[in-house]
């Protein structure tokens, strides 16, 4: 009988150590875990992770800002839980997910941000830019467009809205959006490319000091302007509007899909709102008189 109740005692033992190795390690309402975005869409990550952790004190989100192209492979490599992207993925990058994640491709949507045209507000001469007039300062060796480096959301987006491969670009660096903005002024004939995100913060003070410093062109498709107003962006209307959506390497419930759960529904789509960007799922709000 002693013998027996050692047994069963051994293997109640070896089960338990067994299936908490198998457990994740977090859920939605705990743990740690990784997440890596362009510093492009800095301030609404950052809103989005900071309200999440509030509503949730027992979990760490630590953001890692890094080139798009080099968040990707770091998802794929699982370096990192989950990414924030603003491109679509090429064939043979969907091809790599499939193969090294093995997990259905659920990009999960969330806000509509844009790529802005700024000059320096001592720059009174140019009012606004054509589609056609992009298209050619970007192939033109006078590198009138600044943009913040290779491999960034920035420059890969642009790429692919013209159909062209970003290493055939041509344009000046400047590292980081904001710098871009506070360095204008030392190059009045330059157009800086930055994310709506950068300066779209209604009421934050570093944006309101950024948005100071320049004047944002509208820019002209088919002979009308657009804006990159919030109506503009949920319509697609302007044209250099683009989608962010989140991808994860996480095959579970745990805190990266929480979280992502969380930044796609009512309260994360308000976040957003609050951001001045456009909300990717709407909800309408009714009121009823009676």
């Amino acid at each position: 009988m002693k013998n027996s109740f050692l047994i069963v005692f051994s293997f109640f033992i070896i089960f338990s150590c067994n299936k908490s190795k198998s457990e994740p390690l977090d859920t939605p309402a705990q743990g740690t875990i990784t997440m890596e975005a362009d510093e492009s869409f800095k301030s609404v990550v950052e809103a989005l992770t900071e309200r999440y952790m509030a509503l949730n004190p027992s979990t760490k989100i630590n953001v890692t800002y890094k080139k798009e192209d080099l968040g990707f492979l770091d998802l794929l490599d699982r370096n990192t839980r989950l990414v924030v992207m603003s491109r679509n993925l090429t064939k043979s990058e969907k091809e790599a997910y499939d193969k090294k994640i093995d997990l259905p491709w659920q990009p999960a949507k969330f806000a509509a941000d844009a790529l802005v045209f700024v000059v320096s507000k001592n720059n009174t001469s140019l009012k606004e830019l054509s589609v056609d007039d992009i298209k050619q300062r970007i192939s033109s060796d006078e590198k009138t467009l600044i943009f913040d480096g290779a491999n960034s959301s920035n420059i890969n987006f642009i790429a692919q809205e013209f159909n062209v491969k970003a290493s055939a670009l041509k344009y000046s660096v400047i590292k980081s959006n904001e710098n871009i903005v506070k360095e204008l002024d030392k190059y009045p004939e330059k157009i800086g490319v930055i994310s709506l995100n950068t300066i779209s913060r209604p009421y934050g003070e570093e944006a309101i000091r950024l948005r100071e410093k320049i004047n944002i062109l509208p820019i002209v498709d088919k002979g009308v302007s657009y804006t990159p107003t919030v109506d503009n962006l949920q319509n697609m209307q302007y044209p250099f509007t683009r989608v962010l959506y989140f991808i994860t390497n996480e095959g579970y419930y745990g805190l990266g899909n929480g979280f992502i759960r969380f930044a796609c529904t009512q309260l994360g789509q308000i976040v957003v709102e609050k951001e001045g960007l456009q909300p990717y799922n709407i909800y309408r709000r009714e009121v009823q008189m009676r």
